[in-house]
């Protein structure tokens, strides 16, 4: 298995050289760069084409999800993961529609940290474990948009997409989605690229997120895969997510 090249982007020297010395003790990964702030950060990603971004969101003069769209347009194969202390709701979904591929607490082992990476690389969405409860809920809030009509698929997807889309708001992974629905997993992935192409986004975690975009019920009906009322499936389906989504501690 390659080797994954990381940039690790902090302002606190402290936390970013233990972070970089934690890193080291895993061969799997390699630390390719550091940055302190976003306009270094930007230029070494454009230099340095690392495979993984790790961001923290408090760097003077912008933001890491402020920072996000130059990062991705300076290193566009790059997997951004937000690491940050931030457990605010609103900060997790703006990251997420921003275009990180993931959002994870300082506070997680090394050893969790490494796995959420390799997740990452393979297309894996990944949000550490205190902050699903908060994904959940943000996924629950009713659109800011008109309610779609009654019966209406979501724009331009066919059912089999939809279907597909529902899987990955889920969290599934391609395999997952293969052996659920019956279907080759290249055919999958063919699904997947129509999907990000018709919502607009570039990653899996966007395209689960775009499902709040539904109106509030038909959104539990992606989740639950039935339909229920969602005062009295609420716990079920906050459960469900939990197992199934990509969880990190």
């Amino acid at each position: 298995m390659p080797v994954v090249r990381l940039l690790v982007v902090d302002d606190h020297t402290l936390f970013r050289r233990g972070l970089v010395a934690l890193l080291a003790g895993d061969p799997s990964v390699a630390v390719v760069g550091e940055a302190g702030d976003a306009t270094e950060a930007v230029r070494k990603a454009r230099a340095l084409q690392p495979d993984v971004v790790l961001l923290d969101n408090h760097l003077p003069g912008a933001t890491g999800i402020q920072t996000l769209p130059e990062l991705r347009e300076a290193a566009p194969a790059a997997r951004i993961l937000l690491v940050t202390v931030s457990e605010d709701e609103q900060d997790l979904r703006a990251a997420l529609r921003g275009g990180a591929h993931g959002y994870l607490l300082k506070t997680m082992e090394g050893d969790a940290l490494v796995a959420a990476i390799h997740c990452a690389v393979r297309g894996e969405p990944v949000v550490s474990q205190e902050l699903v409860g908060k994904l959940v809920a943000a996924l629950q809030l009713p659109p800011a948009a008109p309610p779609a009509a009654p019966g209406e698929a979501a724009p331009h997807l066919s059912p089999r997409e939809q279907e597909v889309l529902q899987q990955i708001a889920l969290g599934a992974s391609n395999k997952e989605i293969a052996r659920s629905l019956q279907i080759a997993e290249t055919t999958v992935k063919i699904h997947v690229q129509h999907i990000l192409r018709k919502l607009g986004v570039s990653s899996r975690v966007q395209a689960a997120v775009a499902a709040s975009g539904m109106t509030h019920r038909k959104l539990w009906v992606a989740l639950e895969g039935q339909t229920q009322q969602p005062d009295a499936e609420g716990a079920k389906v906050t459960q469900k997510t939990q197992k199934d989504f990509r969880i990190h501690s």
